[in-house]
């Protein structure tokens, strides 16, 4: 318990007052939901009751994309298993109704997925009891109204669940408009806001991400969409900042840079920065291209994107709002985010090939090619980065900025999007078996299972 309430206080709740931070009235009694697919009733199917809080430290936790730190970077004090497949450290496994790209979120004795059955037309999201995998409750919360247009690659789930300790949130697309949702830890839903509408151009994956009180949620379209700051207890608009008529598909991340916290988005041909308390601008570089997908990351000085199209670029901007250009080059790294680590800046291309970089110059260290596509993002274990491709292999290698010094390659599923997880020596993968008719989605906890 104590350490759940140090982690939610030290990241997650602010005072509403001058004090630094709080918990708030009934906090850890709630989960909030973005939902896309439209204002329809929740329906809760096998409910259970919740007891536990939720959220314990950054070590035990990866409660939103890209983990605690929003940056692809598990906790280094960690041993994951080296070695799995389909009958080798598998701790558990859940079928997973319907389909979504969408990444684990765990907190505390909780996983939660979003997943869409794209031909009843509903979008759901579903909890897992983290330590056997059975599945606790399912909430669907949209019905209906289901957009198809999108990129065979896309699905009716992309975005990656949000969960504070209080509340978890999901971004969906529904009914022409995103829609944030939010259910408490027993399915009931405690509010829904539509954020913006919606013109679909490829699809919708952008993932809701959390500061101090707020949610914040990115919905670039051609029709011209937002980045918005919502109240976590009442969905109530706090603040919103207009976006470009631009398809764009990119999580907002907050992250330190340059002394302060800021909001930054990569898209619609700009490097954007806002001051996530406010929404205030705090300063914008023409040096993406106008689709991207991957998160932006930093070293603390320097702001990092790639994409995407219809440029192809990496592109390294300074973060203290001087407006230059550090660097860049013309690797693509479409869908997938990058790692920084210890100052330098690696990536795994959609086609397969690896790059190190000194990230400060954009030096290229070394590049190789390790076959297969990729939409899953790599993720940071200490020295080692895991890096799965869309055939379920993941590649496992060495950080080092010396040569490229691959430790292993493990197999599981035949169709992956989503980004595995890691906390407490456990994997956490959604993956499928079979295609077409007969594909399956599974969420798979691996892990050394004790004597």
């Amino acid at each position: 318990m104590h350490n759940a309430i140090t982690f939610i206080r030290t990241h997650v709740l602010p005072s509403r007052k001058n004090s630094p931070l709080r918990l708030p009235t009934g906090a850890m009694t709630a989960i909030a939901i973005v939902g896309l697919f439209g204002t329809t009733t929740a329906s809760i199917t096998q409910a259970a009751e919740f007891k536990a809080p939720v959220g314990k430290d950054a070590k035990s936790d990866w409660p939103w994309w890209r983990g605690p730190a929003s940056n692809g970077v598990a906790s280094a004090d960690q041993r994951p298993p080296m070695t799995w497949s389909e009958t080798e450290n598998v701790l558990w496994k859940a079928k997973v109704p319907g389909r979504g790209h969408a990444s684990p979120t765990v907190c505390g004795e909780r996983v939660f997925l979003a997943t869409a059955d794209e031909t009843q037309e509903v979008q759901s999201v579903v909890c897992y009891d983290r330590r056997t995998g059975r599945e606790l409750w399912k909430v669907d919360v949209h019905s209906g109204r289901m957009d198809h247009h999108g990129h065979k690659k896309s699905s009716q789930a992309s975005a990656t669940i949000a969960c504070d300790g209080q509340h978890v949130f999901a971004n969906f697309l529904h009914d022409g408009g995103i829609y944030t949702t939010a259910l408490d830890l027993s399915g009931k839903q405690v509010w829904q806001t539509r954020v913006s509408n919606f013109v679909t151009h490829q699809g919708f994956g952008s993932s809701p991400t959390i500061y101090k009180s707020l949610v914040l949620v990115a919905t670039d379209n051609k029709g011209g969409g937002v980045v918005a700051a919502l109240d976590r207890e009442t969905g109530k608009e706090v603040w919103r900042q207009e976006r470009p008529k631009q398809p764009n598909y990119t999580s907002p991340v907050v992250l330190n840079v340059a002394g302060r916290e800021q909001l930054l988005l990569a898209g619609c041909d700009h490097m954007s920065s806002f001051d996530p308390a406010t929404g205030k601008p705090l300063w914008e570089v023409e040096g993406s291209t106008t689709e991207c997908v991957g998160a932006m990351v930093t070293d603390g000085e320097l702001v990092f994107a790639s994409g995407g199209y219809p440029k192809k670029l990496t592109v390294a901007v300074r973060g203290d709002g001087s407006d230059k250009i550090a660097w860049e080059n013309t690797t693509q790294t479409y869908v997938p985010s990058m790692i920084v680590h210890d100052g330098y800046l690696y990536t795994v291309t959609d086609a397969g090939i690896v790059y190190c970089w000194k990230s400060s110059t954009g030096e290229e260290q070394w590049k190789t090619r390790i076959g297969g596509t990729f939409n899953a993002s790599p993720v940071l274990v200490g020295d080692l980065l895991f890096a799965t491709d869309q055939e379920g292999k993941t590649t496992i290698f060495k950080a080092n900025p010396a040569a490229y010094e691959p430790v292993g390659q493990n197999q599981l599923g035949e169709d992956v999007y989503a980004t595995p997880v890691f906390v407490d020596g456990q994997i956490f993968m959604r993956v499928a078996h079979g295609s077409n008719e007969s594909r399956q989605e599974w969420l798979y906890c691996i892990g050394a299972k004790k004597p």
